[in-house]
């Protein structure tokens, strides 16, 4: 086998199993990679131990809050019957003016 030929095979074997190699071409962003979220998700938490926290939440009773989202939930359907409804604006011209 002639040189030339060797060096032509060898070229081509080579060039043909780089193609194989797992090769990252981002190295530095692979390493890192999430590591935004997981900043920003830590960030966003105010009290990390607050599933340690045993103390009852101290607010409003059970019948207050039902009624205060009762009315609330009410208001919505208020607000739909009274769009339905046409309603008439009488706009008068100033004295005066003509």
């Amino acid at each position: 086998m002639s040189a030339l030929k060797a060096v032509t095979l060898m070229a081509i074997g080579s060039i043909l199993t780089a193609g194989c190699t797992p090769v990252s071409t981002t190295p530095d962003t692979d390493a890192r990679l999430g590591e935004a979220v997981n900043i920003i998700k830590a960030q966003q938490i105010i009290n990390p131990d607050a599933s340690r926290n045993t103390n009852p939440v101290a607010g409003i009773d059970g019948k207050a809050a039902r009624a205060a989202m009762d009315q609330y939930r009410k208001s919505f359907g208020e607000a739909k019957q009274a769009e339905g409804k046409s309603q008439a604006i009488s706009v008068s011209q100033p004295q005066g003016i003509e």
